[in-house]
């Protein structure tokens, strides 16, 4: 068994096993972003029903999220991940063979959307665990930059490629290829040798007193850790004002910019958010050799709210995509280094509470609140009207910070470096 760690990411053949995994994972989720809703929309042609799917997503993270977070704790991570895989293979699977039987709804879709998620939350628990084990900790910022790097280029491809296949195939067809890519993510955990959890000799047997206690610790660090639970409630109130816009994305693409639910124009669109995310991804590593983490969310939040504003202003399609890259690179800046901080900071064995708690309210939360109001205000004032009060919220989050202990952690850490 290897037990040695190779000094880089590139040549650790387990790394490189876990980074497949994800990058298939990200493939067929990213065809699932942009199938479900113009699925769940080209059935129903309702704002809401759309809207919903979004915070489908999310809601199981209020329901499970707590719960999978403890149980990742105790649990082997890599039998979570890889039997997470397979089941929602065989979930997502069910939407496309229901099409070919003629036997598809929107309530099956709408009930895949949450179940999914829900077991998907097992999943975030255990992988939040598993990578800091298996790099190790000085390398979490590195080894989630190449992730999120990935995904993000995943990001940049796949919706113009997604965006041309919907001119000529139905999104539920789409959908089996997510299926497969939880098959391929499956084999590739688990052909990971190395250990992704460390021994949990001494722990008290399962039970419903003790999970609950797990839970109780994992809050309390959360909690008590200036750092992280700023971050932890800026990035809810960002996932809100994300939420909403998501939710009403494809509906806006329809109705305000005009390039429809499907074709190459549509692709672009969603597209240009990936480039700002690589952007994110592969400036993150650079920028924390001069800034701290905290530094970083302070300066980088007042950019997503001001774009989180500009954005559904746009005039056309082509300054909508500009818009959305920028705002991409800055939104998802906050993401992975509010992911990797906590990553850094947390305790092994609290990681994947403390992760999940703070999914739970980032992810669960603000995104599924958000997915939720944005739906009803674009629905009764219009698209645009709905997603520009979404983006207000950001400056919630704006204020939160600079009034926070943030400021106190970047000052201190610039002072350390001087």
């Amino acid at each position: 068994m290897t037990t040695t760690m190779p000094d880089r990411l590139r040549d650790d053949p387990d790394f490189r096993r876990y980074w497949l995994a994800r990058a298939l994972s990200v493939t067929g989720s990213m065809v699932t972003a942009i199938a479900l809703p113009v699925l769940v929309y080209r059935l129903s042609g309702s704002t809401v029903l759309t809207a919903l799917v979004s915070a489908l997503e999310a809601a199981p993270y209020l329901l499970t999220g707590l719960f999978a977070g403890a149980l990742a704790d105790r649990w082997n991570r890599r039998r979570v991940m890889v039997n997470s895989d397979l089941v929602n293979a065989m979930l997502v699977g069910s939407v496309p063979v229901a099409h070919l039987l003629d036997m598809l709804t929107v309530a099956h879709v709408l009930v895949v959307a949450f179940l999914v998620q829900s077991v998907y939350t097992f999943f975030d628990g255990a992988n939040f665990g598993a990578l800091p084990v298996l790099v190790g900790r000085a390398r979490v910022a590195q080894a989630n930059s190449v992730v999120w790097t990935a995904s993000s280029l995943i990001e940049l491809f796949v919706p113009p490629l997604a965006g041309l296949s919907l001119a000529v195939l139905n999104p539920a067809s789409l959908l089996t290829l997510d299926a497969l890519s939880f098959v391929g993510s499956a084999l590739a955990v688990r052909g990971i040798m190395r250990a992704m959890s460390e021994q949990r000799d001494g722990r008290q047997p399962l039970r419903t007193r003790v999970v609950l206690a797990d839970i109780a610790e994992g809050l309390r660090y959360l909690v008590g850790h200036a750092g992280v639970r700023t971050m932890t409630i800026v990035g809810s109130l960002q996932s809100f004002a994300g939420g909403g816009f998501m939710a009403l994305m494809v509906v806006w693409c329809d109705r305000v910019l005009h390039v429809g639910t499907s074709g190459l124009r549509f692709g672009l669109v969603w597209g240009t958010w990936g480039i700002g995310g690589l952007i994110a991804a592969v400036g993150l590593p650079r920028l924390l050799k001069r800034m701290s983490p905290a530094a970083i969310t302070l300066y980088a939040l007042p950019v997503s709210a001001i774009l989180g504003i500009i954005t559904p202003l746009a005039p056309g399609w082509e300054s909508a995509a500009i818009a959305l890259l920028v705002w991409g690179s800055a939104y998802v800046l906050v993401i992975v280094n509010t992911i990797s901080y906590r990553q850094q900071v947390t305790p092994e064995h609290l990681l994947g509470r403390v992760n999940t708690a703070a999914r739970m309210l980032s992810w669960g939360v603000g995104w599924t609140f958000g997915s939720v109001v944005g739906g009803v205000l674009g629905n009764h004032y219009g698209i645009r009207t709905g997603m520009v009060v979404m983006g207000c919220f950001l400056f919630v989050a704006v204020a939160v910070a600079w009034t926070s202990p943030l400021r106190r952690i970047a000052a201190g850490h610039e002072a350390v470096v001087a």
